[in-house]
């Protein structure tokens, strides 16, 4: 039997977003009571507008963010398929926040899964952060990151795109934020504030999490979802 299990934060207005970027605006910008004089017969229509971030809410960023170069491609230019595909979830929620997650610490996530991670895989890690702090400013400062040898070894591994249920992969106390360099040297892209991340750990399965087709995007909200199989096969 096949399962769906929602990987994204809710977006409001007021929500916490990494600092500097632009913040979450909605607004009503047609009502039921001011389009039905409009028509005839009772027709009415609501509609809202939305003012946010390409990385506000949950997200994926395109290359052209983490990369200066001119060949680095935007949102709509990246290939579809590094946004699905199969997936795999660790936990790393033993590390506290401010501290940095490194190779051995994957290693012994791995190790405890007892599952497989596979080359082109999408890994995602649970850091626990949502789970503690989501609807707080705390939210923003308290989770952990990757140091440099835990950045490389996603790519010792072939991880094909990776996320975290944080505001960033990288450690909010770094000024150097070795992770999305390890991103911009190697063309890997990532997922950030994630959510529910709690049901998938140890777990393999199908992700999805395609952008909007924003030209020259930088990043893109998506609609992050998890596609788990009859546990039987799972592990298959």
């Amino acid at each position: 039997m096949t399962r769906l299990i929602d990987l994204s934060q809710e977006i409001y207005q007021g929500m916490y977003v990494y600092p500097g970027h632009l913040k979450t605006v909605i607004w009503e910008h047609h009502s039921h009571e001011e389009t039905r004089k409009n028509f005839e017969g009772g027709f009415s229509y609501q509609s809202r507008g939305l003012l946010m971030s390409d990385h506000g809410p949950t997200h994926v960023d395109a290359l052209s963010h983490l990369d200066p170069r001119p060949e680095a491609p935007s949102i709509d230019q990246m290939a579809l398929d590094l946004f699905y595909g199969p997936a795999l979830c660790l936990d790393v929620s033993f590390k506290e926040p401010q501290t940095y997650i490194g190779a051995r610490d994957l290693d012994l996530a791995l190790e405890g899964s007892g599952s497989e991670l596979r080359r082109g895989d999408i890994l995602l890690l649970y850091t626990g952060t949502y789970n503690r702090y989501h609807g707080t400013a705390a939210y923003l400062s308290q989770y952990p990151g990757l140091d440099e040898a835990g950045s490389n070894w996603l790519v010792e591994h072939g991880v094909k795109t990776f996320g975290v249920d944080a505001p960033s992969p990288d450690n909010p106390i770094s000024r150097t934020y070795p992770c999305h360099m390890m991103c911009r040297a190697h063309g890997i892209t990532h997922y950030e504030n994630l959510a529910n991340l709690e049901q998938l750990v140890g777990r393999r399965f199908i992700f999805v999490g395609f952008p909007l087709r924003i030209r020259q995007g930088t990043g893109s909200p998506v609609r992050a979802v998890a596609i788990l199989e009859d546990e039987r096969d799972e592990r298959r």
